[in-house]
C-alpha cells in the first residue's frame, strides 16, 4: 500500500480570482469547507495519510490552517519561494517522501478515483509511472493522450491537432521515486510537458482510465456546481 500523497497547491488562481481573491484557489470554500478538505477525507479512505503540500501564493493561509496534521493525515510543506512548474513543484516535495513511490494531484481537482486499483493496475505493469486519463467528447480544447491495448501510453498530442472522442490527461499520477530521481532535472520545469512528453518513448508510461465523477474549481462555473454536488458524497458529511 502506498500511504503518500503530494498535492500542487501552489497555483495562482487566475481564473477564479473574480469569485475567490483573497486565499489560495485550493482553499475556496465548498459549504462552508476548503476544498482541500475533501481532497484529504478522500485521500484519508485509501490510507493515504502522509501528504506533502506543495506550496506557494498564499501560503501562509493553507499553514496556518492545517498545521502539520488534519484528522487523521499528517501533513508536510514544500515551499516554492517563486513558481517552479509542476515538474519543479514536484521535484521540491520528492524530498519528504519516504516511501518507493507516491501519488501526484492537483489541489484544486477533485478525481473520484479507486486508489487501491489505480495501485493494482499499476503494480500489474510492473510501471515506474502511471496517469490517470480521462474520456472526453471533443478532445480540441485539450492536449490528448494515446495508449496501446497494454496501457502503455504511445503519444501525446497538442490542443486542436486532433478531434472527436478520446482520453486527456486526468491529472492524477503514481511515481516511482527512484526513477523520478535518476534523471537530471531542473529547478524549475513542467512534468507534463519537459517529462512525459520527453521520455515516454524510451521509458514505459502508462495511462489508467478512469470514467468515475472529476470536477475543476478553478473553473467558475465548476466552483458553482461543487456547491451542490459535493453533498452527495458520505465521506464529505
Amino acid at each position: 500500500m502506498i500511504k503518500e500523497a503530494i498535492i500542487l497547491a501552489g497555483g495562482l488562481g487566475t481564473r477564479l480570482r473574480d469569485v475567490v481573491s483573497d486565499i489560495p484557489k485550493s482553499m475556496a470554500p465548498v459549504n462552508g469547507k476548503p476544498f482541500l478538505d475533501y481532497q484529504l477525507d478522500y485521500l484519508d479512505v485509501f490510507g493515504i495519510n502522509h501528504v506533502i503540500m506543495s506550496v506557494g501564493y498564499m501560503r501562509e493561509h493553507i499553514m496556518d490552517h492545517y498545521g502539520n496534521k488534519y484528522k487523521n493525515t499528517r501533513i508536510e510543506y514544500a515551499i516554492e519561494n517563486e513558481p517552479l512548474g509542476t515538474g519543479g513543484a514536484v521535484k521540491l516535495a520528492m524530498q519528504k517522501v519516504k516511501g518507493s513511490s507516491v501519488y501526484v494531484l492537483n489541489g484544486d481537482t477533485f478525481y473520484h478515483i479507486d486508489y487501491q486499483k489505480f495501485l493494482d493496475i499499476h503494480y500489474s505493469r510492473e510501471s515506474k509511472l502511471s496517469i490517470v486519463l480521462r474520456e472526453m467528447d471533443d478532445i480540441s480544447r485539450y492536449g490528448s493522450i494515446e495508449r496501446d491495448d497494454d496501457r502503455r501510453i504511445t503519444g501525446f498530442w497538442e490542443k486542436s491537432e486532433k478531434s472527436g472522442a478520446g482520453l486527456i490527461n486526468g491529472g492524477v499520477y503514481l511515481i516511482n521515486k527512484a526513477f523520478f530521481k535518476k534523471f537530471d532535472l531542473p529547478d524549475k520545469f513542467s512534468l507534463e510537458k519537459d517529462f512525459f512528453e520527453k521520455h515516454y518513448k524510451q521509458h514505459k508510461i502508462y495511462g489508467i482510465l478512469c470514467r468515475q465523477y472529476f470536477i475543476d474549481i478553478g473553473v467558475p462555473e465548476d466552483y458553482a456546481r461543487a456547491q451542490d454536488e459535493f453533498k452527495e458524497f458520505e465521506y464529505f458529511s
